[in-house]
């Protein structure tokens, strides 16, 4: 669009070159006031109104007191008084005046033709103005409804242009009038009638040929510029009159130099201020290398950064010209039109896009092929049938509220989705504008454009809940790691107290065996903490899930209860996983219970198997999860079923939907931990009262390796010997003391150390050390770093970790190195007892 605002607010009054009586006189010399009316006349403003899509166009001329109308469309009267005339404002301004509002402008606002009938809103026009710049009236257009953009280059253009074309014709009838003064001063001297009405007929041919022709060339250029400044143009667009306006022939895709080498540098410096700075000119000047004069109108079109430049030109040279350059000039639009209407049509026949003509009640009124081939009905089974028919449910507000929109005159646009006639369905991105009681709608197949956006909205939503348990994982894990801290320090001291006791006070025993006992399970609590976070230290090795699943068949059943049955399907040939058989059979268990706790009045837990392969598509849709061969084991009940939110939610720590104290909320977050750290993948299916699946994806293990064998319980206390002293680094002091005061009652002799630095002191001051037992997790010098240390001072040293938290350095990803010790927080005696024997024997075997 146009810069409108120009043209209502900033445009000022005329530079008063001309006064009221002057005007008055110069309009009186074309003798064209209460005329009758005339086609050619009458053609202007059909074409107009056409061009605009307005109910109202006018040839007017602004007589004394009055408005005179040589032409009108949807007016119905021949003149209106001057005091309610909107041209009367227009013939003060320069160029073209246009309001697309007219409740907007102060001038207006009161005007009756404005606030009662016809209720005009919008004007746009043109002055008719004499050669010597004497404003007689206006081509102009008129709507009932505003247009708030205003116009657009092309209908100021066509606005500019027929205002030339009616002041050709009232010049050309001024001429004709002098010629019939002329005439009629040389008929007493012409003594042959006949003479006479030959020169006359000849006269009016020659006229009449004038008539028909227009003077404007119209050119579309591209400057191109050297540095700054302006040095040559090439023709994008030229018009049929060009080539007889310029002499220039097939110019279109030629520059200018190369057409016209001579060609005078103001015309390139004019056309380069138009072009970089917006601001349209209209000028006079000779181009002395083409042999003509010019009438130039010159504005910028397209983006900035184009630099293309629209020239409106007519050639001054010679005025008699006038009618010739008006016929050509209506061939032209002729051939335009003719060739804009092939255009259309080939378009609608050949565009990929869906084209539709719709009333106002949301009809189909014409549809082009392209619904044919994207949607595959035919044309007879769309027209005369409503949007609706076609759209799916949940979008017909949206198509209703599009084509209402158009209904009130304004532009619509609308995403919806149709059905395919195979039942399929594709998403349409549609734009629409009316015209008269039709509305006309482009809609783009954006199918695969939705999809990839919902796919990326879906992949946006996983790292967000990647991101938000990673970082609950982290909390967690910290707050796991001091937790185990504390308990290690009560589970020892119940331990030794029990053991101090004896079991002469039967009463003191049984609350130290309660103490230990909610402390163990408060331990068990954080060991699930952990395994969310994936910071628990795992055991991995290979398994058989086959085996694994028959061998807890018989605890499961106890578990789940009698009302509800246990069905396994194990597939035959199934591959071997990589994980700790321990934590997976917790996995396992931990959703059979919650299996059954979804079926509250029984039904039927299925536990499978199978070899599974995820590929690239699969992982695409799942963020974090790598393409490959998986063990799938897959639990299922019959139960109440999971809502989207909830399965949103299922992994999160703490999560439940269980009553207050049935459960801690921790189960499919422990789950989801271990499956994560060993490195596979974890899915929910689920729908309300359908049931739910939970399948657990674990890496196949390729290669041979040799199953574990269980080990065997270790019954006897293993105690130490008087001359094996073990250097204990611990950087909590209650912990410390502990473990110092358990190796004592197990018969070992201490030393202990708060820190690697005073650690690496005692055992250079100790030759007699037979253990190191560290702490994992210090300040300054961890407990990886302090046994590197170790190591090179004493290699053949054997050396006990422990911790409550770990990350790396010791346990990689959460599965021990090679050879590496370690005991985790908290401990029992006995469990502290077995691994330092362990250590201690393994060092010397």
């Amino acid at each position: 669009m146009a810069d409108q605002q120009e043209d209502t607010r900033g445009a000022h009054q005329h530079s008063a070159s001309w006064n009221e009586g002057d005007r008055l006189a110069a309009l009186d010399r074309y003798a064209i006031l209460d005329t009758p009316r005339e086609a050619e006349f009458d053609d202007v403003v059909r074409l107009a109104a056409d061009v605009f899509g307005a109910p109202i166009a006018v040839v007017n001329l602004i007589a004394s007191g009055r408005q005179w109308f040589k032409a009108e469309v949807g007016i119905g009267a021949d003149e209106l008084p001057l005091d309610v005339s909107i041209c009367a404002h227009a013939i003060l301004q320069q160029g073209i005046f246009v309001v697309p509002d007219t409740t907007a402008d102060a001038r207006f606002t009161c005007n009756p033709l404005v606030t009662g009938e016809p209720g005009l809103r919008f004007y746009a026009g043109a002055l008719l103005e004499t050669p010597d710049g004497l404003p007689l009236g206006t081509v102009c257009v008129l709507d009932t409804k505003p247009r708030p953009d205003g116009i657009t280059e092309r209908q100021r253009l066509t606005l500019e242009l027929l205002a030339r074309q009616v002041m050709t014709q009232l010049e050309l009838r001024r001429e004709i009038a002098q010629r019939d003064k002329r005439a009629a001063l040389l008929q007493s001297e012409i003594d042959a009638r006949r003479n006479l009405e030959a020169s006359l007929r000849t006269s009016e041919q020659r006229y009449r040929a004038l008539f028909d022709t227009i003077d404007a060339g119209f050119c579309i250029i591209e400057v191109l510029f050297d540095g700054e400044r302006p040095v040559d143009y090439r023709f994008l667009e030229v018009n049929r009159a060009f080539e007889a306006q310029t002499g220039l022939v097939d110019a279109a895709g030629k520059r200018m130099r190369e057409l016209a080498p001579d060609h005078e540098q103001h015309w390139f410096d004019i056309y380069g201020r138009v072009a970089l700075s917006g601001e349209p000119i209209r000028f006079e000047n000779e181009a002395a290398a083409l042999g003509f004069w010019y009438d130039v109108r010159a504005f910028r079109i397209g983006a900035a950064d184009e630099r293309h430049v629209a020239v409106l030109f007519t050639d001054i040279s010679e005025r008699r010209r006038a009618e010739r350059a008006i016929q050509q000039l209506n061939e032209t639009l002729e051939a335009q039109v003719e060739a804009r209407t092939a255009e259309l049509s080939l378009m609608w026949q050949t565009s990929p896009d869906l084209m539709l003509e719709i009333d106002f009640d949301g009809v189909f009124r014409r549809v082009n092929p392209a619904w044919t081939k994207l949607l595959g009905f035919s044309e007879s089974e769309l027209v005369g049938h409503h949007v609706n028919e076609f759209v799916l449910p949940e979008h017909h507000d949206d198509t209703v509220d599009a084509y209402e929109t158009a209904a009130e005159g304004q532009h619509a646009q609308v995403e919806n989705r149709y059905r395919h006639k195979d039942g399929s369905v594709r998403s349409i991105a549609w734009v629409a504008a009316p015209a008269g009681s039709i509305t006309y709608a482009i809609g783009r197949d954006i199918t695969k454009e939705v999809e990839q956006r919902e796919r990326l909205q879906q992949m946006e939503d996983q790292l967000r809940q990647a991101q938000k348990m990673e970082a609950v994982g982290q909390l967690t894990g910290g707050i796991a790691h001091d937790f185990n801290n504390m308990l290690a320090v009560t589970i020892g001291s119940l331990d030794l107290l029990k053991r101090r006791i004896g079991a002469e006070d039967a009463r003191a025993v049984r609350y130290i065996d309660a103490a230990a006992d909610g402390a163990r399970r408060a331990a068990n609590l954080t060991q699930r903490l952990l395994a969310f976070s994936r910071q628990q230290p795992l055991r991995p090795e290979p398994v058989n899930a086959n085996s694994l699943v028959a061998g807890m068949s018989d605890l499961i059943r106890h578990s789940i209860g009698g009302d509800i049955q246990l069905e396994t399907v194990l597939a035959g040939g199934l591959w071997r996983t990589h994980v700790d058989p321990n934590q997976l059979e917790n996995v396992i268990l931990n959703l059979a219970i919650n299996a059954r706790d979804a079926m509250a009045d029984g039904g039927r837990i299925t536990i499978e198997t199978q070899n599974a392969h995820l590929d690239q598509r699969y992982v695409a849709a799942h963020l974090g999860v790598a393409a490959g061969q998986y063990v799938l084991i897959a639990v299922s009940d019959t139960g109440s079923g999971m809502t989207p939110e909830v399965i949103a939610k299922a992994f999160d720590p703490f999560f439940t939907t269980k009553a207050v104290g049935k459960g801690t909320g921790l189960g499919l977050s422990q789950a989801y931990g271990f499956v994560k750290q060993s490195g596979g993948h974890v899915k929910i299916y689920s729908e309300p009262g359908e049931g739910t699946t939970i399948k657990v994806y674990l890496p196949r293990l390729l290669g041979d390796h040799p199953e574990h064998e269980p080990e065997s319980l270790v019954q006897p206390l293993p105690l130490g010997e008087e001359q094996e002293l073990i250097l204990v680094v611990e950087d909590e002091p209650a912990v410390r003391q502990f473990s110092v005061d358990a190796l004592v009652e197990l018969g070992y002799r201490v030393i202990s150390a708060g820190s690697a630095t005073e650690a690496l002191r005692l055992l250079d001051a100790n030759p007699a050390v037979s253990l190191l037992f560290t702490d994992v997790v210090m300040p300054e010098i961890n407990g990886a770093k302090l046994a590197e240390e170790v190591m090179r001072r004493r290699p053949e040293l054997p050396i006990l970790f422990t911790t409550g938290y770990t990350r790396n350095a010791v346990v990689h990803n959460g599965v021990l190195e090679p050879g590496v010790q370690l005991i985790g927080k908290p401990f029992t005696i006995e469990e502290l007892a077995a691994r330092i024997r362990e250590a201690l024997d393994t060092a010397t075997s």
